[in-house]
């Protein structure tokens, strides 16, 4: 078990523990990746990697609500979304150039986007570098636009006008090439918060060129990606990681993960998928997963599952108690194995200098 003290700038209070399966560590180094996760509610982002002796690292910072991250092709730049802002964090290391506390990357922010708050889910680096997102409270993909909150460039065909209603809780998004080329919405509600009504088999995957569906009858659908030629995601209502057989129409069951599922990365075979414990609301009562939960005697984490892509076995897993109850996004990191970030809440971001020659 591995205890985190946390923020410098945290109180006391937020401490919380990590315990990860026996063979985690040495998983994670032979892969040579590292993995971020947002937490929301406890407002943090988390780096998980190895130091040199072999030992897990666990490093944190605190950014309120933050919820989606994207990583840039090249690996060096990562997009956060936050209450209500977007955020630029750049690794500072030139590489090569360990960190003076020996870690391989040091991820600042340089850059950041003020944008209200429009409860952002999902974002990626844009084919132009800008990010692109999820605006969930207007229903839309939407991308940045100097002088302006957003500015947006597709809504479902279902939704007949942009309004800060959050009718059918569009959440996800895969990119292919910076460009979006599916979508994940809880219903195809077109009425104000009219998604809460269809939680349990309303869940659709849209491909954003045509605006059709390609899959339906999900519950509260989340995170689809493509990887290998496959388009991925998380049902999450029913506890269930699979893909979508685009021909038919159809989802494929995979393997069943023991939590409320958000965020998805992939490493080496591997899909690792953020796991949260259910909150004690309508919103995620009354679903699938509790039947499920109950019929493999088992209850729900918060944490990381990793599962094997081939068989559906979980071959690994990271769990976290206390204050973190659940997570939104996971990013996979290749070629970082020791990150570490910087936050706002110290004056440590006021000493970051560097120079583009």
């Amino acid at each position: 078990m591995t205890v985190i003290s946390g923020d410098p700038a945290s109180p006391a209070a937020e401490a919380f523990a990590l315990t990860t399966s026996r063979h985690f560590p040495e998983w994670l180094a032979s892969v040579k990746h590292s993995l971020a996760f947002t937490t929301y509610r406890a407002g943090k982002v988390f780096f998980l990697g190895v130091k040199p002796d072999g030992k897990l690292s666990v490093f944190e910072r605190s950014f309120s609500r933050c919820m989606g991250m994207g990583l840039s092709a090249d690996t060096r730049s990562l997009l956060l979304t936050s209450e209500y802002q977007i955020h630029r964090l750049d690794n500072i290391l030139p590489k090569g150039t360990p960190g003076a506390d020996g870690t391989d990357a040091t991820f600042a922010p340089h850059q950041s986007w003020v944008t209200g708050d429009l409860d952002i889910h999902d974002i990626g680096f844009g084919h132009d570098g800008k990010p692109v997102f999820i605006n969930t409270l207007f229903n839309c993909i939407a991308t940045v636009s100097d002088g302006y909150s957003f500015k947006p460039l597709w809504k479902p065909p279902f939704i007949s006008r942009y309004a800060a209603e959050d009718r059918c809780h569009l959440n996800g998004m895969a990119l292919e090439q910076g460009e979006p080329r599916y979508v994940t919405a809880v219903s195809r509600s077109d009425t104000a918060d009219g998604w809460r009504d269809r939680r349990a088999d309303g869940g659709v995957v849209l491909d954003v060129a045509s605006g059709e569906v390609v899959a339906s009858g999900l519950s509260m659908p989340h995170s689809p990606r493509l990887h290998a030629g496959k388009l991925w995601l998380l049902n999450s209502g029913t506890g269930e990681f699979g893909y979508v057989d685009r021909d038919a129409g159809a989802f494929i069951p995979v393997a069943f993960v023991p939590g409320f599922a958000r965020g998805l990365a992939f490493v080496a075979g591997h899909a690792v998928i953020g796991l949260s414990l259910p909150r004690e609301n309508r919103t995620f009562s009354g679903l699938d997963l509790d039947a499920q939960l109950a019929k493999r005697d088992t209850e729900a984490r918060c944490g990381l599952a990793v599962i094997n892509l081939e068989t559906g076995d979980m071959t690994g897993w990271v769990r976290l108690e206390g204050v973190v109850r659940e997570l939104y996004d996971v990013v996979a990191i290749p070629g970082v194995q020791y990150p570490s970030a910087i936050g706002f809440r110290t004056n440590e971001v006021k000493h970051v200098l560097s120079i583009d020659y």
